[in-house]
């Protein structure tokens, strides 16, 4: 018997149930919904999506979604992987380009689990945590409230795409001293 992380399990319910009664995908259906609002698009290509979602809980948090169904990681094309490199090439050097400096994120990835069942309901997501809120030196930490009720944003999720969307492709160099 196995144990998913409660996150991940709470996904797989939520992508079963939905494909259960709309029968199709529902992170396949939020790409393409999100594609045509084009308010919290911050990078695209022909595979895949970068979004600020409407949910992110940290500012400059994103959400990178395939726009092609895909359960695993390990079920990606040659040509999946380098539209994939490319477009985390885009949104790291639109990171870095925010506040001019290195900057630190946490990232991650969810797929269907290994678990012999019919995962045809998942779909492969990752998702960019940076902690930098206004500048290189102010961070966002999670506190009590948003620890234990909800999460505080001090800017909207279409704001911080427009903000990350605005950001020059060129690589940031620090100035060596």
């Amino acid at each position: 018997q196995h144990q998913l992380p409660s996150l991940v399990e709470r996904k797989q319910v939520n992508l079963q149930q939905y494909t259960h009664q709309h029968g199709s995908n529902l992170l396949l259906d939020y790409a393409k919904r999100e594609v045509e609002l084009q308010e919290r698009v911050v990078c695209i290509n022909d595979d895949w999506l970068v979004v600020v979602p409407y949910w992110a809980a940290w500012p400059f948090e994103t959400l990178l979604l395939p726009r092609f169904a895909i359960t695993r990681m390990t079920d990606l094309t040659t040509v999946q992987q380098a539209s994939l490199a490319e477009v985390i090439k885009l949104i790291t050097v639109k990171y870095d380009n925010l506040f001019q400096c290195s900057f630190a994120y946490s990232m991650g990835w969810h797929g269907a689990p290994y678990d012999d069942q019919d995962d045809s309901y998942w779909q492969l997501h990752g998702q960019f945590f940076p902690p930098l809120l206004r500048s290189a030196t102010v961070k966002k930490f999670m506190v009590g409230y948003e620890m234990m009720a909800e999460a505080q944003r001090d800017i909207t999720p279409e704001q911080a795409a427009t903000i990350l969307k605005k950001q020059s492709l060129t690589h940031y160099k620090e100035n060596k001293k």
